[in-house]
């Protein structure tokens, strides 16, 4: 992968200097090639990590006619197949020229033809229009930000502000999105000003220099699959073989995370089986805790498939050590505490390839989350009026153990007032009703979260996973973690094809006899044993409940009660210190609660009130 960046003038001409700034704030992503230019209205900037066609295809590229340049980040997997059928003289061995191809033949629609994961800036001289494209799954990011002036874009934050030179600002509005949501959803940001362009979107900008978006592709409805259960395996069987036979395209060394999870130990069962006698290289984390620590599954899955397996270990130290500088890369508040823990595989994957395989997706496509099972139940209680149901909800809620912690998620999301809340808290730290106390007011009207159209409620519980959860908090870390380490991530479930394929299928196939994912776990069953298979999930988890009594307690009261606080001046105060104090009690468990709290105190001290003297990450 690659960062993109680049200004469209409304009137001027481009700064080079703040191209030169945008690219160097990317230098992260793209640390083999880094270059500038500008023409006219329009400046782009590119950071090159070099994956396919390694000496050839550098940017910014520009088509022979002189009709289109273009900034690229990403891969387009069936670049080969496309090529073929390009009428075009090529230069390079490389997926960008293939793409210049395609516009100059097709012009923007050739997007319909991409299959990968790509944000790209796409100018056509002649009409004066600049292009901003997104994936359709959201794998890879793009931002932008529009004033009078024009337009300033970049595959991170830092890049557009490293061209302004001028602190960013905190949207008050979107502190509500992200205390319910632990991220902000697409096209908000923390940022004022600042906007995330959608996953599978298109911004069309013209001279006056205001984006206009443009969907081009979306899930399908659920269709009958006109075949038995059988033919159905057999066909997610072959997909998901293609998905990672596709993401295997490289130039350069590929492994795979290794968890010990269904997800992730099908990918590497399919990937050693295409392969055959090469290495593939595996990678895992440990946090040193028998509750959360997976590290003799994946040992065992390794054992079974035979790959080159590595493992790290994950401490309390790294949180305190790379908490500042790995928020600098994400431009945001880290969101979930595995976030830390996927850098240090990223890292550690960085010794031996430059690009790791990952099972992001395989709960949003199928059904994973123990949540679904739920489905059911969350429109029984919509049938109790919200007043009353909110009133048990809050009670109850008090009253349970800190072990009980699945089941408090599950009692607050029943709890919530419409269907939209309800699939919001899953995921929640706060409820509506605490976040309100919080902030002090009630969020503006067009930062409500709807429920998406669905058949079903399960149906409805997926494509609002893979619409919001899924690309503004896994992916966004998947990406800003892996290349805090110049490592390229690809999640082959997320190939769109297989997407589609899954979203046409009923609900029945996914969670079947309460049993989660049950269409995944039958493919996975051809190639792993029933005890991997079927294991409880136990997902990418951190014992931060232990860790912030003990190492880090004082750390979170410091930060989040202290007279500079930003958390302590933005939100109520008293709220926090009760919270604070609940936890150290024992009796409550508020760990994820802190953890949203410090991740925005300490993302405010990066990104916002040290923005002048943290222009490379800390």
């Amino acid at each position: 992968m690659c960062g993109i960046a680049g200004v469209f003038c409304a009137r001027g001409a481009p700064d080079r200097g703040g191209l030169e700034r945008m690219a160097d704030s990317l230098r992260h992503r793209g640390p083999d090639e880094a270059s500038v230019w500008a023409a006219g209205p329009i400046g782009l900037a590119h950071t090159r990590l070099s994956i396919i066609d390694v000496a050839g295809s550098h940017q910014p590229m520009h088509s022979p006619d002189g009709a289109w340049s273009i900034v690229f980040n990403g891969e387009i997997f069936n670049y080969r197949e496309l090529r073929r059928g390009l009428d075009h003289t090529f230069r390079t061995q490389g997926d960008t020229e293939v793409l210049m191809a395609g516009l100059m033949r097709h012009g923007i629609g050739f997007v319909d033809r991409l299959r990968g994961q790509f944000a790209f800036a796409a100018h056509h001289h002649p009409s004066g229009t600049l292009h901003l494209v997104r994936d359709r799954l959201g794998v890879l990011p793009l931002y932008y930000r529009h004033d009078g002036r024009g337009v300033v874009f970049g595959s991170e934050v830092k890049a557009i502000t490293a061209y302004t030179a001028r602190a960013p600002g905190v949207d008050p509005d979107s502190l509500d999105a992200y205390l319910e949501g632990r991220s902000v959803p697409a096209p908000h940001t923390l940022y004022a000003g600042v906007a995330k362009l959608p996953p599978a979107h298109r911004a069309e900008i013209r001279a006056t220099g205001c984006p206009v978006l443009h969907r081009y592709w979306t899930p399908p409805p659920v269709a009958d699959p006109g075949i038995g259960a059988d033919e159905v395996v057999e066909e997610a069987d072959r997909l998901i073989r293609d998905a990672v036979r596709a993401a295997l395209v490289a130039d350069v060394p590929v492994g795979s995370y290794l968890s010990g999870g269904v997800d992730s130990s099908l990918i590497v069962a399919i990937m050693k089986q295409l392969r055959g006698n090469s290495p593939v290289e595996t990678f895992a984390a440990g946090f040193g805790d028998p509750r959360f620590d997976e590290l003799d599954w994946a040992q065992r899955v390794s054992d079974r498939i035979g790959t080159r397996h590595h493992t790290v270990a994950v401490r309390a130290e790294d949180f305190i050590d790379l908490w500042p500088s790995l928020t600098w890369h994400r431009d945001a508040p880290i969101s979930e505490p595995a976030d830390i823990a996927v850098f240090r595989l990223a890292a550690s994957a960085g010794k031996h390839v430059k690009v790791v395989l990952s099972g992001e997706g395989g709960d949003e496509l199928f059904g994973g989350y123990p949540k679904y099972r739920y489905a059911s139940w969350a429109r029984a209680a919509r049938r109790i009026p919200s007043g009353p149901r909110r009133a048990v909800g809050r009670l109850l809620d008090a009253r349970l153990p800190p072990r009980l912690g699945r089941q408090r998620i599950a009692l607050r999301a029943l709890s919530a007032g419409s269907e939209a809340d309800q699939l919001a808290t899953w995921f929640a730290p706060f409820t509506r009703e605490e976040r309100r106390g919080l902030i002090g007011r009630p969020p503006s009207p067009d930062r409500l979260r709807r429920a998406p159209e669905g058949v079903d409620d399960v149906d409805r519980m997926l494509r609002n996973d893979l619409a919001g959860w899924l690309p503004d908090n896994l992916l966004e870390r998947g990406d800003r973690m892996t290349m805090a380490a110049s490592v390229e991530l690809r999640p082959p479930l997320l190939d769109h094809r297989l997407v589609e394929f899954a979203f046409g299928l009923p609900s029945a196939l996914k969670v079947r006899d309460r049993v989660p994912k049950w269409l995944l776990k039958q493919v996975a069953r051809r190639y792993l044993p029933d005890d991997v298979v079927f294991r409880p999930k136990v997902g990418f988890r951190v014992p931060l409940d232990r860790w912030f009594r003990a190492g880090l307690r004082e750390t979170a009261r410091d930060r989040l009660v202290g007279g500079d606080s930003f958390v302590g001046s933005a939100l109520d105060r008293r709220a926090v210190i009760r919270l604070l104090d609940r936890h150290e009690s024992g009796r409550h468990d508020e760990e994820i609660r802190i953890w949203t709290l410090l991740s925005l105190e300490v993302w405010h001290e990066v990104c916002v009130a040290g923005w002048a003297t943290s222009r490379r990450a800390p």
